[in-house]
């Protein structure tokens, strides 16, 4: 295959992978609905396949051609399941092995950004109270302390003084990864999709919370969401392309959503990578695509084109 297909009978029969046991099961159920909705539109052969703790027991237990992962979340985003399809050369959407793993961890992300001279902010690992003294001093307040290995903002919270920044840690230690806190950026946040290495248009984010929580991306209606985004098209370009840099430099394959802060003095500051964006009715690759001109029924369609490239491994 050269990566394109010129009717749905080249998928072949697709399994649309939802669900796992993340925190973000729910949301990738809501994707996954919307996904194979949009598949099964376009006379895709797909079916659903909502998993629990054993990823590959619904996939042997039928004949599938290729897998479209829209597991948001440990075991389906970090590199388990991209693992086990390649060892069963099953196709599958999106980033590889290497790529999954590290996008993951925004700690081993935000160390490769540092090894190639890309702007990310400053933080440290925390451990405990006893690191409140050394964070205050490194870093100064406020801070924002986050789970190294979960999404969907979940267990992120804004720490403006030291014991904030005890509740803080206490928060995001429930979610069994190494806990950080990172300097705040007072600025405007935006957000690029990536879609076969072209970015799309930048869309700008807007929330009266402290910053761009859960519910600010899954269940307020207070957001906003600004495409075009209010930059002029030089500025654009340019994050346009720090997106780009900083998914190739983690390797990120097909498509993946970029998020980043400007602060006040115009300065671009690279946050995290997703490699399985949300595609719910509040998603931002899926906003991105439509002020490209793509529909969704479109944009999934060439999402699971990723999966007709060379194995990834």
């Amino acid at each position: 295959m050269n990566g394109r297909a010129l009717q749905a009978a080249d998928f072949g029969r697709v399994a649309v992978l939802m669900g796992g046991v993340s925190a973000e099961r729910e949301v990738s159920l809501k994707s996954g609905r919307a996904v194979l909705s949009g598949l099964l539109a376009r006379g895709v052969d797909a079916v659903g396949v909502e998993v629990g703790k054993h990823l590959l027991e619904p996939l042997l237990a039928q004949k599938f051609d290729r897998v479209f992962n829209i597991l948001h979340g440990r075991g389906g985003e970090d590199g388990v399941l991209q693992g086990a399809l390649e060892a069963l050369e099953l196709p599958y959407t999106g980033s590889g092995v290497l790529a999954s793993a590290l996008s993951m961890d925004k700690l081993k992300t935000k160390l490769c950004w540092q090894g190639a001279g890309l702007p990310t902010p400053r933080w440290m690992l925390l451990e405990g109270p006893k690191d409140r003294e050394v964070c205050a001093e490194a870093l100064g307040f406020p801070v924002i302390v986050k789970p190294a290995a979960e999404g969907s903002s979940l267990g992120m919270s804004r720490a403006e003084n030291g014991s904030e920044l005890d509740e803080a840690w206490k928060r995001a230690s429930q979610y069994d990864c190494p806990v950080f806190a990172e300097a705040w950026v007072t600025g405007k946040e935006y957000t690029v999709a990536l879609l076969n290495d072209a970015p799309l248009p930048l869309i700008r984010l807007e929330t009266p919370n402290a910053f761009y929580d859960f519910d600010a991306k899954y269940r307020a209606e207070t957001t906003q969401y600004h495409c075009p985004c209010g930059l002029c098209p030089a500025d654009e370009s340019a994050l346009q392309d720090l997106a780009l840099r900083a998914s190739q430099c983690i390797g990120v394959s097909g498509w993946a959503r970029v998020d980043l802060l400007v602060d006040g003095q115009g300065n671009a500051w690279l946050i995290e990578i997703n490699t399985v964006p949300g595609m719910t009715d509040h998603s931002l690759v899926p906003m991105a695509a439509k002020a490209a001109g793509v529909e969704f029924e479109e944009l999934v369609w060439r999402i699971l084109e990723t999966s007709l490239r060379e194995p990834k491994a």
